[in-house]
């Protein structure tokens, strides 16, 4: 930066907040820093008393946090993501489509590790809306030497740090479990709230619907007989407590299908099983799915319906975050549930 006279400072950006002070107390910015001086800008910054000002002075070996920020987005956000435009040197960054998104943490522990960067973004595998924020970034100075943004360039080359997994409008099939609904002797409440979540999350066409009672064998034959049908999604509700007469657990074991884990640490949603016959994912919804506006399933439905594969280390990650405080207002995503 260099001092000018502030009559000669017309087109020079400032390199610092300026601040009046009225008489009586009030007190705040004039002009911010990375302001661009306009001729009507002079009289009102002589008032204030500056009568010299440091300005940006072009140098070849350093970079404005204006054209910094630049450089920060394309190396944060990913494809279709977009920005806002560059102000005071930041740069916010939103989603470009419905998805999940997904967090380079390596890769962005790398530009934090740079005393000059920041990036702050959102929870990794939190669901996010087209036009959400995802991310901030800027340099900490008003200027930054080429050679440490080039080597924040280098350090994460291969790849953006966010991504947002689109969600997939997907096959669905759904089993009712339950003596008591097979016979009608009560309403089947949880497929109105299966379908919901499967709108919530990317949407579904639904193969079929079947209702069984609580003998394993029945329920296993029907997750069967809808991966057949072109179920690329099988959601089981009821009987996943540790009860004797609760065989879901049974009898998605008896399809033949790789069991991620019976339990999660999550509530609600401790009795969740998650399963796969081939790439195909199945689900065992304890009944807390039915009741609770937020549960293990908001948290494992948006990576399924995204085509994201889901682990044993995924759900045992889950532990921090994985209390629902079941607020009054509900303001997920937007909380500490389910954030990693």
């Amino acid at each position: 930066m260099k001092q000018i006279r502030t009559v000669d400072a017309i087109g020079h950006t400032l390199c610092h907040d300026i601040t009046r002070i009225i008489p009586g107390g009030e007190k705040g910015v004039a002009f911010k820093k990375g302001h661009v001086i306009r001729e009507e800008d002079i009289p009102e910054l002589i008032k204030i008393g500056k009568v010299n000002l440091f300005v940006w002075e072009d140098q070849a070996d350093m970079v404005h946090e204006n054209d910094a920020a630049e450089v920060l987005f394309s190396l944060v956000a990913g494809e279709g993501m977009a920005a806002s435009p560059v102000k005071e040197g930041k740069v916010e960054i939103f989603a470009g489509a419905d998805g999940v998104l997904r967090v380079d943490r390596d890769r962005l522990a790398k530009l934090n590790a740079f005393d000059e960067i920041m990036v702050a973004v959102r929870h990794d595998n939190v669901p996010v809306r087209k036009g959400d924020k995802l991310a901030g970034t800027r340099i900490i100075p008003l200027a930054i030497a080429r050679e440490t943004l080039n080597a924040a360039v280098g350090a994460i080359s291969g790849g953006a740090v966010l991504s947002v997994k689109p969600f997939r409008k997907k096959r669905s099939g759904i089993v009712t479990t339950g003596s008591e609904v097979a016979s009608g002797l009560i309403q089947d409440g949880f497929t109105p709230v299966v379908r919901a979540k499967l709108a919530e999350y990317g949407g579904a066409d639904e193969v079929g619907h079947h209702i069984v009672s609580d003998e394993p064998d029945q329920a296993t034959g029907a997750i069967l007989s809808l991966i057949e049908a072109g179920a690329q999604i099988v959601l089981v509700t009821g009987g996943m407590s540790v009860d004797p007469d609760d065989k879901t657990p049974l009898a998605i074991r008896n399809t033949g299908a790789h069991i991620v884990s019976y339990g999660a640490p999550v509530l609600p949603g401790a009795m969740f099983m998650t399963a796969y016959l081939g790439e195909v994912p199945i689900v065992g919804l304890p009944g807390c799915v039915m009741h609770s506006r937020r549960t293990i399933l908001d948290l494992i439905l948006p990576r399924l319906m995204a085509d994201i594969p889901v682990t044993r280390d995924d759900i045992d990650a889950l532990a921090v975050g994985g209390l629902c405080l079941e607020c009054p207002t509900c303001i997920f995503p937007n909380c500490g549930f389910g954030a990693l």
